[in-house]
């Protein structure tokens, strides 16, 4: 089985939970690396942290540019055109990462899954369309493209589902996040909203509200 590339920061003691984290548009495993300290969690806590690489890809908005990204987008906007089938084969290879953990003896409802914008988009579909029941997911500053085709499966209809956005984004427009909690509200999910005044990025405050989600999802 091929992997992705990925950045693993092991923890202090043998690993329990999983935290798999998809960086954005141009960014690579390293992005989110760096927040860990910030996060502030136990010195004990059982969490490997995964931060996948997103293959590289020629990019059609940015000129065509090759660059990582989990798949081409074609038109900006609130209207936002991408390549479906490429986010659907990211997506089954994020897939392939949660298989791993849970044959490293990580039990899925101990397995979370992050995505910043592009990355998010990726998550939304991997996690939500997954067998098994996962322990949560948390959607940052992104937007969800696949709600229209994905079959979301039993066993993640009540995952715990984080929001977050920033108010001024002029990327991944607020009214996009917005769009995707309506469209997951419609499809039974309980999905949780939150803005912060920023614009595509992370916020401290931000920083400390995943730090808490964590802990209380994996009962750190």
């Amino acid at each position: 089985m091929e992997y992705l590339s990925c950045v693993e920061v092991e923890p202090n003691v043998a690993a329990t939970a999983a935290v798999i984290w998809l960086h954005g548009l141009g960014s690579d495993g390293h992005d989110f690396e760096a927040i860990l300290p910030d996060l502030k969690l136990p010195q004990n806590a059982p969490v490997r942290f995964i931060f996948p690489h997103s293959p590289s890809l020629p990019v059609t908005v940015n000129g065509g540019i090759v660059m990582p990204a989990w798949y081409d987008i074609l038109e900006m906007g609130s209207g936002r055109k991408i390549n479906t089938a490429q986010l659907l084969e990211s997506a089954q290879q994020v897939t392939t990462l949660i298989e791993r953990e849970i044959e490293r003896g990580i039990a899925s409802e101990r397995i979370i899954l992050a995505g910043f914008s592009q990355g998010g988009a990726v998550a939304y579909h991997a996690a939500l369309s997954f067998p098994s029941k996962l322990a949560g997911l948390l959607a940052l500053s992104t937007y969800f493209p696949t709600s229209g085709i994905i079959e979301i499966t039993d066993a993640n209809r009540s995952i715990p589902l984080e929001v977050m956005h920033g108010s001024y984004d002029p990327v991944v427009l607020p009214s996009m996040g917005e769009e995707a909690v309506s469209d997951l509200s419609l499809a039974g999910l309980s999905p949780n909203w939150r803005t912060y005044p920023m614009e595509h990025q992370v916020c401290w405050q931000q920083v400390q509200d995943i730090s808490t989600w964590l802990k209380a999802i994996l009962k750190l």
